[in-house]
């Protein structure tokens, strides 16, 4: 999963960053609203926490912008105020949940939790390729029953992956979803996770599900 932290208070920001990626997401972080725009409208997120008072561009504005946009990612505002019409304002604007400041980081991850899993109703929540399973919402990974276990970059590309079976992904694909905007890895690293995925899943399996198209990139499929 993918989230966004546009907040212009750079320790918060650092320590919400810092600890949601120690949780398995990946996180980019800006400190504007005019940022904010850029990062939403050229990457794809599962969720967004946006500060209500940023400069350039204030949360409320860019919400307002991005929904216009039929940008439909959830987002969490956060602001120091806690008056009815703030709230009020986010949640008209297209908010999906509103939390003040000061708050624990529990209570926020627990929000962000519920947040994303408005865009997992959609689909259910374990995703599943022959006897291989995937579960979202508890970061759980099985083959034949059996629990494996992934690093979160693993898990990240074949949560991707699954989410796309059958279609042949490109390297780049698979390396811009699992990027943010510090990180400095190359499509090489892709073929290096892609190895160590396939030790994992398909190694100790008669039917192989992890595949490799030449010159093209990678499927996860049934043969």
């Amino acid at each position: 999963m993918k989230l966004l932290i546009a907040e212009d208070e750079k320790s918060l920001n650092k320590t919400i960053a810092e600890r949601l990626t120690r949780s398995g997401y990946t996180v980019d972080s800006c400190f504007d609203g005019e940022d904010a725009l850029y990062y939403i409208e050229s990457t794809q997120y599962d969720g967004i926490i946006l500060d209500v008072m940023m400069p350039k561009i204030n949360g409320f504005e860019v919400l307002r912008i991005i929904r216009e946009k039929k940008i439909l990612t959830p987002v969490l505002m956060l602001t120091a105020k806690d008056a009815d019409e703030d709230i009020i304002t986010g949640l008209d604007t297209g908010a999906n949940d509103y939390l003040t400041k000061p708050f624990s980081f529990g209570v926020l991850s627990a929000r962000i939790r519920a947040m994303l899993r408005i865009k997992e109703s959609v689909t259910s929540s374990v995703l599943e390729i022959a006897d291989l399973s995937l579960d979202t919402t508890k970061r759980i990974v099985k083959r034949g029953g059996k629990e494996i276990e992934l690093s979160s970059k693993e898990y990240s590309i074949l949560e991707y992956m699954m989410r796309n079976k059958g279609i042949v992904l490109s390297k780049e694909k698979i390396e811009d979803n699992i990027r943010n905007y510090e990180y400095e890895g190359t499509s090489d690293i892709i073929k290096v996770y892609i190895h160590h995925l396939r030790k994992k899943i398909d190694d100790n399996f008669d039917k192989k599900l992890l595949h490799t198209v030449k010159n093209a990139g990678y499927v996860i499929k049934e043969d």
